[in-house]
């Protein structure tokens, strides 16, 4: 049995603040907010997002900058955790998240996989955003799409495949899949050993 990622990830960081800061920088990775409005988008007090906010710069997971009357934080790009972070995140918020949390719904979902430039918001027209291998509900999968495209601001481009497609492409070197296969995936679903066997 698979445990809900949100309650997972409260176990793991016991700091509720933290917790909600990280999700608010990673989910959103390219940008910036200052204390007021780190404030109103997590619904945490003032006092202990300050706090975090500190801690984290101090951890190298953030950066801070002056403008004008503002200090704003975003996020180091360099920090060490930064791929695992946004990975993390990535299974519990936007259509990760959803994906996961409502999978049984969606069908039989075997592996959902992020390319790279997906995870990291940025924009890249002659790339699948995501794939998902199983055998899923079409109508219920788009519905998440155009919510997330919203959120984006932009049309999000995704395959969907069952498994013997899957294998069947994987095995005539497909070069759809290999170029998603090559272009750093990241698993969000699914046992990333199982899907290099599969």
């Amino acid at each position: 049995m698979i445990m809900d990622p949100n309650k997972s990830l409260e176990k793991i960081i016991v700091s509720k603040t933290r917790l909600s800061l990280l999700r608010l920088f990673f989910a959103r990775p390219k940008e910036s907010f200052y204390i007021r409005e780190a404030v109103r988008l997590t619904n945490e007090e003032i006092n202990s997002v300050r706090r975090e906010l500190e801690n984290l710069r101090t951890a190298g997971v953030l950066l801070k900058e002056q403008r004008g009357n503002r200090l704003f934080y975003f996020i180091d790009q360099n920090c060490l955790f930064y791929q695992n972070l946004l990975t993390l995140v990535a299974k519990t918020e936007g259509i990760g998240g959803k994906i996961i949390k409502e999978r049984s719904r969606l069908g039989e979902i075997k592996f959902v996989v992020f390319s790279g430039h997906f995870l990291r918001w940025e924009s890249n027209k002659t790339e699948v955003d995501f794939w998902i291998v199983g055998r899923v509900v079409l109508p219920e999968v788009g519905k998440l799409v155009v919510e997330e495209e919203k959120k984006r601001g932009r049309e999000i481009n995704y395959a969907v495949m069952d498994l013997e497609e899957f294998r069947l492409r994987k095995r005539n070197r497909d070069p759809f899949l290999f170029n998603v296969l090559l272009n750093n995936p990241v698993v969000i679903f699914g046992d990333e050993q199982e899907l290099a066997k599969v």
